[in-house]
């Protein structure tokens, strides 16, 4: 939380050091255009990139956390394990689509022989059994 401040009290101060700049270069004309242009340009690109790193981040998971025999013994296959995963990161069945780059109905199925595999009615019901047998991150 408080990194998010810091980013977001940093991109503020950022802005109006910019518009100090453009304020200087509208009096005395010394400033050209193109500097400011320029100045903006950067800091935007160093905020966009630090925000960009932070969401970024992605959980690494050690196959020892993972109980891969429980996997196997369920009989899930990898690309269903991968949509298991999705769905425990709680995206919909049309965002897990486009990151694995299938079609939604794929993705459907996939759900579907999930939840009967994991004897669940329901998606998160089936994301909690799957941490209980810790067959995905928790």
């Amino acid at each position: 939380m408080k990194k998010t401040i810091f980013i977001f009290t940093s991109l503020i101060i950022a802005l109006l050091a910019i518009f100090q700049i453009n304020k200087y270069h509208l009096i005395s004309q010394d400033v050209s255009m193109q500097f400011v242009i320029a100045t903006i340009a950067v800091v935007f690109f160093i905020i966009g990139s630090v925000i960009s790193k932070k969401t970024s981040h992605s959980i690494t998971v050690s196959s020892q956390e993972i109980n891969q025999a429980k996997i196997d013994e369920l009989g899930i296959s990898n690309r269903e394990h991968e949509v298991l995963c999705k769905v425990a990161e709680g995206l919909s069945n049309k965002e897990i689509a486009h990151q694995l780059y299938v079609s939604e109905s794929t993705i459907k199925t996939h759900v579907s022989n999930l939840l009967v595999k994991l004897n669940a009615k329901r998606r998160t019901q089936a994301v909690q059994i799957a941490k209980k047998l810790k067959i995905i991150p928790l």
